[in-house]
């Protein structure tokens, strides 16, 4: 029968119970009420409850203890007791009677430890009868209010409630808020903070802008500029009173208060109208980057935060903020991010008369470099060298008497306590652009640039960060290939190359083998080693096969990827994706635009399984993709779209567009075939599930044993045939040589307890007898010394593989259990 209840029965059945005189009936049909309507009180169940709060207050007194007689019926469900005592704080509206303070109260203490509330659960009724005995709100229960007042499906009295809720001025719970609210000791801070939490728009607005600068002419710009850096320091840090997640929560407590992530809105827009200043600029790119960090569950931790981070460096006029947001242009792949980065960038080109691409070259500063990675600093008797070793900048220190020592002499850290603090701030800065720069080299092959010999020595071969990165490269100019040896640009045959006209990035697309064979012999004799392949790099090269197919490649087809690795990568390489989710969706491929060639590039891609939970995330995100062609179209013509869990792909055409064939294989000019290539080898080579050890047994159900054995142990792609023929070379250096030989795909490696053979693509790794499998975890360590020269950086497999040889030529060193246990 309860089935076919209704507002309207309950209020009939309401109405009799009081004209009835039983308040205990009335209790009674006032918490089925509660029970029905699961906390909504809103439309016809308002009418309900109005009986309630008609009745005289000696008869909702009644009614009232008859309520809280009953509240044991409520169990121990948080949602139901606080439904119970939000109807006696309803009841109780005006009275001067409370018998179930206690028991709000300890329902108010479990609410301080959530991230929100559900609108039906009536915690805001609990929070005003707590406001209506005179007792204020405890800080975090304010918090967990103002965010509920947030959720898109609150409440009007709820977003009311939250206005009245002034103090504290921001949510206790992080760092720097806390940090902020101790430095905010006078009226005019105060207020500062107050301003900082109406930063609601995209961008400040001239009205926002007036406000702040009057602030600023109250507290002082130097001051403000001060402490708004420390609280931008603490911004990250975990959360001081750690919330507890439900268990279908994201990961809450990595996110940002999204009260407090309005502020910091404000906090970066303030920045902004400060005199430029390098701390300035770097604390925003700081921010920038934290905020777009992934929290599990959520995506990006707050990109509204990031985007007013750009916003900020956009507007401040400096070398410092230039820099800053062409380094970031590098490395943001949240894609409205990305976008603001690029219009701002664009923006100062316009406005300098330059290209994006200058502007990203002159936008690199020095760091106090007085030559090409090195610098002097003398700090009293003391001497320091900051110096650029490969991808970092390192300080080497030297005493009085001019002799190196391992830490930082005790004077300077006495007496030049701020020198130092710059000093050790400057390698961090350097350490970031110069991988930062490394990528931006790295893209330049597909940018078809070219320098006037002049510009392209200050902006790269003699610029003090740039140059040590472009002094490990080969460069083409007038024609003629250099590379930088001995202090000078030199030829194959070492001969100095003192001038030119015309200077290229050299590639080894269209050049014979034996041309690039001695240019990797030269960099060997010169000990140079590149930051990134280039003498080394894959060439991919039109096959019998991708011929036959005229219009596509399916060279790295049929692959299953981990989507989200996938996805990271292949934003970092330039190309657009779109994840798959386990919906009724749509997707165009990844897809990389090449404005420069007039193309766009294209790898069809479908999500895997159909399981939530054991093929997709909570989220309903696939885990895993599989990989179909790779095909070239117009830069302009119609995207290609496919279901997300499969099917064929389809051109979508738009107003009568005619459809637009794929531009063949053979047409595509071979420099752009091998790059896009090579990223997508790169994807496979990273992102297959059988590169990692750990899925041996083929992953749930065992579906994919058969491609993990054939790709753990199969036939080697390009970039694994490069790193064959570069362990030829260096295997007999090692001090493990005799132990080593080299066979086919495999680097096999004689120890005292089995002999093992490593593949050269996935670092997979057979042992005898009968070619058993053996798991061995790679355990990332950036700190782990150097197996002496090697001629390139950046390649985590070989150094994976080197790694492991090292370990199972002393096989019977080897501590680790999980290992000892299949041994």
């Amino acid at each position: 029968m309860s089935a076919f209840r209704t507002p309207r029965s309950h209020t009939d059945r309401l109405r009799d119970r009081i004209a009835e005189g039983d308040m205990v009936r009335v209790a009674e049909e006032a918490l089925r009420v509660v029970d029905f309507s699961r906390g909504t009180w809103g439309g016809r169940w308002e009418q309900v409850l109005n009986q309630l709060r008609d009745l005289p207050a000696e008869r909702r007194r009644e009614l009232l203890h008859a309520l809280a007689d009953r509240f044991g019926q409520a169990g121990d469900d948080t949602e139901d007791r606080c439904r119970h005592l939000a109807l006696c704080g309803l009841v109780s509206e005006d009275l001067d009677d409370d018998p179930l303070a206690a028991e709000r109260h300890r329902a108010l203490d479990d609410l301080a430890r959530r991230q929100t509330f559900w609108y039906a659960a009536r915690f805001d009724v609990l929070a005003r009868a707590e406001l209506a005995a005179g007792r204020p709100l405890h800080p975090p229960v304010v918090a967990v209010v103002r965010r509920a007042a947030l959720d898109a499906y609150r409440g009007d009295d709820l977003t009311v409630l939250a206005r009245q809720l002034t103090d504290p001025v921001l949510n206790v719970g992080e760092a720097w808020a806390e940090q902020a609210m101790r430095d905010a000791t006078t009226p005019d801070w105060q207020a500062l903070l107050r301003h900082l939490l109406t930063a609601t728009a995209s961008k400040p607005t001239a009205k926002w802008d007036k406000g702040a600068r009057a602030l600023l002419d109250t507290l002082g710009t130097e001051a403000v500029r001060e402490r708004l850096l420390s609280w931008l320091a603490l911004v990250g840090r975990p959360r001081t009173l750690p919330l507890e997640p439900r268990a279908w929560d994201p990961d809450i407590n990595s996110a940002y208060d999204p009260y407090n992530a309005t502020a910091l809105r404000g906090l970066a827009w303030l920045l902004s109208l400060l005199p430029p200043h390098p701390g300035t600029a770097r604390a925003l790119g700081a921010l920038v980057e934290t905020s777009l960090r992934k929290v599990a569950g959520i995506g990006p931790r707050n990109p509204k935060v990031a985007n007013a981070g750009v916003v900020a460096l956009a507007r401040i006029d400096s070398e410092a903020a230039l820099a800053e947001l062409a380094r970031l242009a590098t490395r943001v792949t949240y894609k409205n991010t990305a976008k603001l980065l690029d219009t701002a960038l664009e923006a100062r080109a316009t406005a300098l008369g330059l290209s994006r691409e200058e502007i990203e070259e002159l936008a690199v500063p020095a760091y106090g470099l007085t030559e090409v990675g090195r610098a002097t600093h003398r700090l009293g008797e003391a001497t320091a060298l900051l110096e650029i070793q490969g991808t970092r900048a390192v300080l080497v220190w030297r005493n009085a008497a001019g002799k190196p020592v391992k830490s930082v002499p005790a004077a300077v850290k006495r007496d030049h306590a701020d020198e130092l603090k710059e000093l050790k701030t400057a390698v961090k800065d350097i350490d970031k652009m110069l991988s930062a720069q490394s990528e931006r080299l790295d893209r330049q092959f597909l940018a078809r640039r070219s320098w006037p010999y002049a510009v392209w020595r200050e902006r790269y071969l003699d610029h003090p960060l740039v140059g040590t990165l472009a002094r490990r490269l080969l460069w083409t100019i007038d024609g003629r290939t250099a590379g930088y040896a001995d202090g000078e640009l030199r030829t194959l045959a070492d001969e100095p190359l003192t001038d030119g006209t015309r200077v290229e990035l050299w590639h080894p697309v269209g050049r014979e083998p034996a041309e690039t064979v001695a240019w990797r012999d030269w960099l060997e004799r010169h000990g140079v080693t590149q930051p990134f392949k280039q003498a080394h790099r894959e060439v991919y090269l039109l096959t019998d096969a991708e011929r036959a197919t005229r219009t596509y490649s399916n060279r790295f087809a049929a692959h299953v990827l981990r989507q989200h690795q996938f996805n990271s990568l292949a934003a970092i390489r330039g190309w657009r994706n779109k994840l798959r989710l386990c919906v009724d969706d749509s997707a165009p491929p990844a897809t990389r635009e090449l404005p420069q060639w007039g193309l766009r590039a294209e790898y069809w891609i479908e999500g895997d399984g159909e399981e939530y939970g054991l093929d997709t995330t909570d989220s309903g995100t696939y885990l895993r993709l599989r990989t179909d062609q790779v095909r070239f179209y117009p830069i302009d013509a119609p995207e290609n779209w496919a279901h997300c869990y499969g099917g064929e792909y389809a051109m979508w055409r738009r107003d009568g567009q005619d459809p637009v064939a794929p531009i063949p294989l053979e047409d595509i000019p071979p420099l752009v075939l091998s790059e896009v290539l090579r990223d997508v080898d790169l994807f496979v080579g990273v992102s297959s599930i059988g590169n990692d050890p750990t899925w041996q047994d083929g992953g749930p159900g065992g579906r994919f044993q058969e491609y993990w054995t054939s790709y753990g142990f199969g036939e080697l792609n390009q970039s694994a045939e490069t790193r064959r023929l570069l362990l030829e070379r260096l295997v007999p250096r090692l001090a493990i040589a005799d132990r080593c030989t080299l066979e086919g795909r495999f680097l096999h490696v004689k120890g005292d307890r089995h002999t093992y053979k490593i593949h050269l693509g996935s670092g997979n790794i057979l042992r005898t007898p009968n070619d058993q499998y053996l798991c061995i975890v790679p355990k990332s360590d950036p700190a782990a010394p150097r197996t002496g020269y090697l001629p390139y950086e950046g390649d985590r497999m070989l150094a994976v593989i080197l790694s492991k040889a090292m370990m199972l030529a002393e096989d019977t060193r080897i501590t680790d259990p999980s290992i000892l246990s299949q041994l």
